[in-house]
């Protein structure tokens, strides 16, 4: 199966990984260029693990991240950011305090303790891996980086689980303006195409696992609640303001909503950050940045399915 076009890097920002296969966890570093990017960041899981969330949100005072790391390892995978912060302090990035340039790392992370070591998790040494390993050509997808142990398909327990791993899509406004996401799913529920068929998870074509309200029974039963999570970033090289950062992050969540069903449960951290970098020198419609964002999410969800189960 032929999946959607385009990578996070499309929009001006750095990706890189970093993964133990072993272990089955990994995290993922994204760097904006320069001083950083605009940024902005939009919670709506009940069980989420962050960093630096609320320094995101409007009428705080820095507007801008020097990155964004996203990472396995539940709470324990947020020492990742640490990596990511010393390896930029090193290359004299981050905020002039006067005494100090500080990084602006934010962060999120899945739970995938269950999957391969729970022993084993992202730290400040795998989160530097990662940042040395950025580049603007980065484009895998699947099982790699954060999403190394990211699974989809819990309603019934994580027996019944398939990949979700790490997906990335672009779409492109008028040839110059690219709105980008990159995803890691590990969702209590499916990913679904367009189309209405699921591409990974309980029902999927051939599983035969239960009815639907079988499953969301199941969402109590199961004893997932916090293990699970969709993470991710939208970046666009078009120029914006904190608030219209926040808005796009808002979107994003809009595309999981069209490609994970169920999304946003209690037992889900779902999060997304935005990144603006302004590159294009352009200034685009906020609804028509919000449209793009939340495609983009909707297409990299599913990239990440046939990466992940080579469909």
């Amino acid at each position: 199966m032929e999946g959607y076009k385009g990578y996070l890097t499309d929009a001006g920002v750095w990706v890189g990984h970093a993964w133990d296969e072993a272990a089955r966890t990994g995290c993922t570093a994204v760097l904006a260029p320069g001083e950083g990017a605009v940024v902005g960041c939009d919670v709506r899981g009940g069980a989420p693990g962050t960093r630096e969330t609320d320094l995101a949100r409007p009428g705080q005072f820095v507007e801008r991240a020097n990155a964004v790391v996203l990472a396995g390892g539940s709470a324990y995978g947020l020492a990742a950011a640490s990596g990511v912060m010393n390896y930029l302090e090193s290359k004299g990035i981050g905020l002039n305090t006067g005494f100090a340039r500080v990084p602006i790392v934010c962060g999120a992370v899945i739970y995938d303790l269950g999957v391969g070591s729970a022993k084993i998790r992202p730290d400040e040494a795998m989160g530097r891996m990662a940042a040395e390993a950025a580049t603007l050509a980065e484009c895998r997808q699947g099982l790699v980086g954060a999403g190394c142990g990211a699974t989809v398909g819990k309603l019934l327990g994580a027996e019944g689980s398939e990949p979700g791993g790490l997906g990335s899509a672009t779409v492109w406004l008028g040839g110059q303006v690219a709105v980008s996401a990159l995803m890691v799913v590990n969702a209590l529920g499916d990913i679904v195409q367009e189309n209405g068929r699921v591409l990974a998870g309980l029902q999927r074509e051939g599983r035969h696992l239960g009815t639907v309200e079988t499953m969301l029974a199941g969402i109590s039963a199961g004893g997932l609640l916090g293990r699970n999570t969709t993470i991710g970033v939208v970046a666009t090289n078009a120029k914006l303001g904190k608030e219209g950062a926040c808005r796009l992050a808002m979107s994003a969540h809009d595309g999981m909503a069209m490609a994970i069903h169920p999304v946003h449960t209690m037992a889900d951290g779902d999060t997304t950050f935005a990144l603006a970098t302004g590159q294009s020198g352009r200034e685009m419609d906020l609804t028509v940045l919000c449209a793009a964002a939340a495609e983009a999410v909707r297409r990299a969800v599913v990239n990440a399915a046939i990466a992940s189960n080579n469909l």
